[in-house]
């Protein structure tokens, strides 16, 4: 009877330590002020348009943000090309027409951003290497290993760019600093950050990280 005693004790003081516990947590989390990084050259309009904020972006990444070492970067443009180039950022940025254009990522777990993005076409970038005429494929690789595929014939039609700034701001590393992929009318997974290589292939059956899991290799939104 004394033990059972003892035991409800102990049962009642872990009830009322769990209760304390968790309101402990939740006034934390309900008082504790959310950050945010702050961009002063930001604009959240351009032509009329309203531009959602670099801040409503989400991390989505397979191994975390990626930090790249600008001074050793470079962008290589190889497969199925007359000429295998290295680019640096400062080429890219710098020798290359730079193109504006206001666009939506739609992720697939529901959420969406609308910015302006500052970058070069790939179709650009492909004239400059001399893509091979049975080219079909441009398979992107990231920095974190990441990788994904779309058709050639996406990317020269819908003048794709691969950005470096977003909403007048140089990309931040969370939103793929140095290049992320701007894949219009496409969802996110299919945006890639942190570029560092791009292979024109004629493998159409090439299946990219999410891909390969189950996702879409098409990826059209809606």
């Amino acid at each position: 009877m004394q033990l059972k005693k003892v035991l409800l004790s102990i049962i009642l003081i872990l009830l009322v330590l769990g209760v304390g516990y968790v309101a402990v947590q939740l006034w934390t989390a309900f008082n504790t002020p959310t950050i945010t990084t702050q961009y002063p050259e930001q604009i959240r309009e351009y032509n009329g348009t309203a531009l959602d904020s670099i801040n409503d972006f989400r991390i989505e990444a397979i191994a975390g943000v990626q930090y790249i070492n600008i001074s050793t970067y470079s962008l290589v443009i190889d497969g199925l090309v007359q000429n295998q180039t290295s680019l640096t950022y400062n080429d890219l940025v710098n020798n290359h027409t730079s193109y504006l254009k206001v666009v939506t990522l739609h992720c697939v777990e529901g959420w969406q951003v609308t910015a302006l993005w500052q970058g070069l076409l790939v179709k650009d970038l492909l004239a400059d290497a001399g893509y091979e005429q049975n080219a079909q494929v441009l398979i992107f690789y990231a920095q974190d290993g990441y990788t994904t595929s779309l058709p050639l014939s996406y990317i020269v039609n819908n003048n794709i760019m691969i950005a470096y700034k977003v909403n007048n701001v140089t990309l931040p590393a969370a939103e793929g600093y140095p290049f992320q992929l701007v894949a219009e009318g496409k969802l996110g997974y299919k945006w890639i950050k942190w570029i560092t290589r791009i292979s024109v292939s004629n493998d159409t059956s090439y299946l990219g990280y999410w891909e390969s899991n189950g996702y879409s290799n098409t990826a059209n939104y809606p």
